[in-house]
């Protein structure tokens, strides 16, 4: 059995809303306690934003409805979502929400700048509640300005391992807000494509997926299955090895320069970005600059010592790269907090 599978059947908990049915996107209710359209409703969303960007929990209703407006948002979005520049590209969060405000401070904010995200929003830091309302509420306030991807933690089975199962559970006393999240994530969008140029993606490439147009006709709207295609973008990664190789997660494929080159020319694209893996600089280039990976978690986990980064692209996609370092806020994330286990990183 794999690292991957072994890991998540020693954990597994029977709690409900395991996969949705294939080709029929999640379902949603139609009670919210507060209108979902109108100036009300904006009124409303941004006291929630104001709210989040605090830190502070939103209510369980709330966050029913927050849950509720992203899936009808995010199901009017396609596999590989059309972004255009200028925009701003930032890999893993992982419920450092102080390092996610770190973030904005340095980039800038919403509405001013456009984001693509892309993904694991949630497991591993303290405040991936915090972390991904505050993303869900952004995407639905300016729902145009912000692209957030699927990563691989976006996940029923691997939320119930790294955290946020665990955390929602200490937050509300029962596991309804997860049920809420999980539904919501099976609606996200596993790829987006910048001016027809920059593929983007949670983890990698897949040997079953030569082009684009086949990640297109995809079914999204499900759990994160163990193996096939759709896993494979959530959890690949780049090797120095040439050619398809097992991944030592247990989960996508290991893939090489000339595997990226051929893909690229393939498809018309300069560069591949990706988040996925811990890189000490914040980002790095390999495969002979076919592949960047970008990733935004400073100080991941509160013990590796990286720095974050991410990628600000222009009208006309030359990019820079900003740095930054932890919050001094984090360490009210960690203050109260025991020690996180030694996740596999």
């Amino acid at each position: 059995m794999s690292k991957f599978k072994s890991r998540i059947s020693s954990a597994h908990r029977q709690v409900g809303h395991g996969r949705t049915q294939q080709n029929v996107a999640p379902s949603t209710s139609t009670y919210c306690p507060v209108p979902l359209k109108g100036k009300a409703y904006i009124k409303e969303l941004d006291k929630w934003i104001e709210h989040l960007f605090r830190c502070e929990k939103l209510s369980e209703h709330q966050a029913k409805c927050l849950c509720e407006k992203t899936q009808e948002i995010l199901l009017k979005e396609a596999n590989v979502q059309e972004v255009k520049c200028p925009v701003t590209i930032c890999g893993d969060i992982h419920g450092q929400f102080h390092d996610l405000f770190e973030l904005f401070h340095i980039a800038g904010k919403l509405p001013d700048l456009n984001f693509l995200f892309m993904g694991d929003y949630v497991d591993r830091g303290y405040c991936s509640l915090e972390t991904v309302s505050l993303l869900f509420a952004l995407k639905i306030r300016y729902t145009n300005r912000i692209t957030i991807l699927r990563g691989n933690h976006e996940s029923r089975q691997i939320t119930q391992v790294y955290g946020f199962y665990d955390e929602i559970l200490q937050k509300y006393g029962n596991a309804e807000v997860w049920k809420y999240f999980t539904a919501t994530f099976d609606c996200l969008p596993l790829t987006a494509l910048i001016e027809g140029q920059i593929f983007c993606l949670h983890g990698g490439l897949s040997p079953s997926l030569d082009t684009i147009d086949q990640i297109r006709v995809l079914d999204r709207f499900q759990e994160v299955p163990h193996e096939g295609p759709m896993c494979d973008l959530l959890w690949s990664d780049p090797d120095e090895r040439a050619g398809w190789g097992a991944s030592p997660r247990g989960a996508g494929y290991t893939f090489g320069k000339d595997i990226s080159e051929s893909f690229n020319r393939i498809n018309g694209l300069t560069l591949i970005a990706r988040a996925h893996q811990l890189v000490m600089e914040g980002y790095n280039w390999c495969h002979n600059r076919n592949v960047i990976t970008i990733f935004s978690a400073p100080n991941y986990c509160y013990r590796c010592g990286n720095a974050a980064a991410i990628m600000e692209l222009d009208d006309y996609l030359k990019y820079t790269f900003l740095q930054f370092d932890p919050s001094p806020d984090t360490k009210e994330e960690t203050s109260q907090k025991e020690r996180l286990p030694d996740y596999f990183l």
